[in-house]
């Protein structure tokens, strides 16, 4: 999808402006400047078309090392987009902060949009014209705080996408995600027998997603390599973060994600934060440690790995492991049956007779617990979504549903049905809502 930047200095509206755009309040919005230090990602929805957006720190223009940081994580995001929306006050004058973004988009040879929010009134309005001198063809005013000039903002950056429908729908699409150099276009090339990615020992060689169709037990399937890196340099090679844009961006286009841990280095916070963005997708899922030729003793390790992976990834037991060597295709067989099974359940739809049997048997083997003198009644549930499977629930009151009842009704669907690789979401109405 095309990746649209937000940029300015700090206290300007970004996180307003990106939190309008993405329709949820995904960012921190607090009038203290530097706020937003990392670059917060989203997808953006209109009128049947979807980018990606990236929020990023304040640029100050002072030289300390936290905002070296946010410059950073800003010059990143901006080398990542397609269009940059540089944002300004309407309500100041330019200052020298403005400049040097400006100067530094200018070297960027990206479209370039200037954002001039908190115009909310007609006089205000007026200040735009100041926002010429930056040198951008383009200025819209808007006002994040009063939902005003954001039709005109989002016809600009939608105006060249295409809406595409039925694209290979009726094949499995998958994709490696994961941190740099983790070995993910080297499976792909012994999936696929040959040498059709560049592999590197250098994190961030894979410049572009590739979409590789293959054929496995006469079956067509396509694979879809994520992006990487565009610059070469230590800034861009030790920020693990920039991978999740990479990432997201197939994970948007797939039915299942494999996430690859490296199993030299191990697990990191980094493998969880990257895997939650497959989950809130509502993809199949399946995690994959790669490199296992260069584990000792594998026999033993692999006990010691799957209590680890189990823990480390507890709130997610329904993910399946496996164990490969993209190098010496050792246990790669493990692999395709795994990614199949967890699209098929994503996928999966269940009878509402068979259902009802079985909640209904939980319920009576554990009763919700009561609050304040009230229970938690059940009436119905059906299936009302799948990619992932969704199920609504018809209760007396959905207030009394505690997270612990919530989990135990997912644990008995899951024993009877066969859920493995795929979230589910449980959605609980009031019989007496429309």
């Amino acid at each position: 999808m095309k990746t649209v930047c937000l940029i300015g200095k700090p206290n300007v509206g970004k996180s307003s402006i990106f939190n309008r755009l993405i329709n949820e309040k995904k960012a921190i919005i607090l009038s203290e400047p530097g706020i937003t230090r990392d670059r917060l990602y989203g997808i953006v929805e209109y009128q049947g078309k979807k980018f990606n957006l990236i929020d990023t720190g304040g640029i100050h223009g002072i030289d300390d090392d936290f905002n070296k940081d946010i410059e950073m994580q800003a010059m990143l995001a901006t080398d990542e987009a397609d269009v940059i929306l540089f944002v300004v006050d309407g309500l100041e004058d330019l200052s020298e902060s403005d400049k040097k973004i400006r100067n530094m988009l200018k070297k960027s040879g990206k479209e370039v949009i200037v954002v001039v929010n908190k115009l909310d009134n007609v006089k205000r309005n007026e200040n735009i014209y100041n926002y010429y001198e930056l040198g951008f063809p383009t200025v819209l005013g808007v006002s994040a705080e009063h939902n005003l000039g954001f039709k005109e903002l989002l016809d600009i950056l939608t105006k060249d996408i295409e809406v595409i429908t039925n694209e290979d729908e009726d094949v499995l699409k998958f994709c490696f995600i994961g941190r740099p150099n983790v070995g993910k276009s080297s499976l792909i090339n012994a999936l696929l027998n040959e040498e059709r990615v560049i592999v590197s020992d250098v994190a961030g060689t894979t410049r572009d997603a590739i979409d590789t169709k293959f054929t496995y037990n006469q079956k067509d399937y396509i694979v879809i390599d994520t992006a990487g890196m565009r610059k070469k340099g230590r800034i861009y090679e030790t920020i693990e973060k920039y991978s999740l844009l990479r990432s997201m961006k197939a994970i948007d286009r797939s039915d299942v994600c494999v996430l690859v841990i490296d199993a030299e280095t191990g697990i990191i916070e980094h493998d969880k934060h990257i895997l939650s963005y497959a989950l809130d997708a509502g993809k199949g899922v399946v995690i994959c440690v790669n490199k296992w030729d260069t584990v000792n003793n594998p026999d033993v390790a692999i006990k010691k790995w799957k209590l680890e992976l189990e823990t480390y990834f507890k709130f997610v037991p329904y993910i399946n492991f496996v164990f490969t060597s993209a190098k010496t295709k050792k246990r790669l067989a493990t692999l395709m049956p795994e990614v199949i099974k967890a699209y098929e359940n994503n996928r999966k739809e269940i009878k509402t007779s068979l259902l009802n049997d079985v909640i209904s048997e939980a319920v009576s083997l554990h009763e919700a617990p009561s609050y304040k003198g009230k229970r938690l009644k059940i009436y119905f549930v059906s299936q009302t979504g799948m990619k992932p499977p969704k199920f609504t629930f018809n209760v007396n009151n959905k207030n009394l549903v505690h997270f612990s009842y919530e989990r135990y009704l997912e644990n008995k669907l899951r024993e009877a049905f066969d859920l493995e690789g795929t979230p589910i979401i449980l959605q609980f109405k009031n019989k007496s809502d429309k």
